[in-house]
């Protein structure tokens, strides 16, 4: 019999776990391990923070896991040994014969003075209802919608956030001058020239000004300082945090010298014997070099991909399964249409990805995927 560790509960994890226990006999053991209670779809927290749907809505008990045969322990992960696969859980020891690593990232919400004080964290699910009330009472004015740091997981949340803001305000009869920023070039690098021209026409059409190439370094009341010299007031601050890899991934050794854990992009296999890491606490590279952007829906597909490798060592057979990096996020862009940034992130000579065209369809499939995952994992 083993025993494998999940620490985690988002995309991969549960992915993970819930793909084990089908393959696994029923004398080999899993134990999934988080912090939080709760598994909640990320972009939930849009339709929080605008009042559009109440965020339980969208959450699933872990320990509803259970009843799968999948051990799940709520806790705060303490220390990480990858050498030995073992972790330490509110003082207790568990050790296992394979571990995999899917701890997300931590929001660096001190990376940039200020921040904390003055603006509301648009991705910090803790704090979504008080903010939705913020947003609730605001009566007109100057909103900046900011990225503050690099890399952050959904790299289209900011621009949607801004969409939907705007169309709900000026249904509202609200008067709002909207503007985003970020330290990008462009909204989104992966996509080429004419389909960033396209995201940002979206944003045009609704008078949204945006501004790439700003770095934050500093937020006052009222204002926010760039690198450049350059200041951008505001009456209301929605702020995205730059991510990093967990403090307790970082003092484990498995990052190395580098931010984020490193692996092969195929097998997702980290430096140490039977330790795999998924999702947003890894650093996989695309075939331009750059990173694989962090979403849910590759941490979910790298998950599928370790749980049939580790699946097939456990039972004695050759693993075959590799993640190959096919994906896409959904953009909504008002009026009750998204669009998808969708293609093949892993493509050998570069990533092969567009920007679809709006349809009502696309809203209808981004519901659709947060029902399939909440009922197919937890139902």
């Amino acid at each position: 019999m083993s025993h494998v560790l999940v620490l985690g509960g988002g995309f991969g994890g549960v992915a993970a776990a819930r793909t084990l226990r089908e393959q696994l006999p029923d004398d080999h053991k899993i134990t999934l391990i988080d912090k939080r209670d709760y598994y909640m779809i990320g972009f939930r927290k849009t339709w929080g923070l605008l009042g559009e749907a109440p965020l339980a809505q969208g959450q699933r008990k872990l320990a509803d896991l259970q009843k799968f045969g999948i051990d799940v322990l709520h806790g705060t992960i303490e220390h990480i040994d990858p050498a030995e696969r073992s972790v330490v859980v509110d003082g207790q020891l568990l050790q296992g014969d394979a571990m995999i690593v899917a701890l997300g990232a931590e929001l660096a919400v001190d990376d940039v003075p200020g921040f904390e004080e003055c603006a509301l964290n648009a991705y910090d699910p803790a704090q979504v209802e008080k903010h939705a009330q913020v947003i609730e009472k605001f009566i007109g004015g100057r909103i900046v919608v900011g990225v503050f740091g690099l890399p952050y997981k959904c790299p289209p949340a900011p621009y949607e956030l801004a969409i939907l803001l705007e169309e709900k305000l000026h249904k509202r009869g609200i008067p709002v001058e909207i503007t985003v920023f970020t330290p990008m070039p462009n909204a989104l690098p992966i996509l080429d020239g004419e389909d960033c021209a396209t995201l940002d026409g979206f944003m045009l059409m609704r008078g949204i000004r945006f501004l790439p190439g700003l770095s934050a370094e500093k937020v006052e009341p009222g204002r926010v300082l760039f690198s450049n010299g350059s200041t951008l007031d505001y009456d209301l601050l929605l702020g995205i945090p730059g991510h990093r890899a967990p403090k307790v991934v970082r003092d484990s050794g498995l990052t190395g010298s580098v931010p984020w854990i490193p692996v092969n992009g195929q097998t997702l296999e980290t430096a140490f014997q039977n330790v795999y890491a998924i999702g947003d606490v890894t650093a996989v590279k695309m075939g331009n070099g750059q990173p694989l952007p962090k979403a849910g829906v590759f941490a979910e597909g790298e998950g599928l991909t370790v749980a049939d490798r580790l699946a097939a060592i456990l039972t004695g057979r050759p693993p075959t399964a590799v993640y190959e990096g096919h994906g896409g996020c959904f953009l909504e862009v008002g009026d009750g249409k998204a669009v998808m940034v969708e293609g093949h992130f892993l493509a050998p000579d570069g990533p092969l990805v567009r920007l679809t065209p709006a349809s009502e369809a696309y809203m209808d499939d981004k519901w659709a995927f947060e029902t399939s995952r909440l009922s197919g994992w937890f139902d």
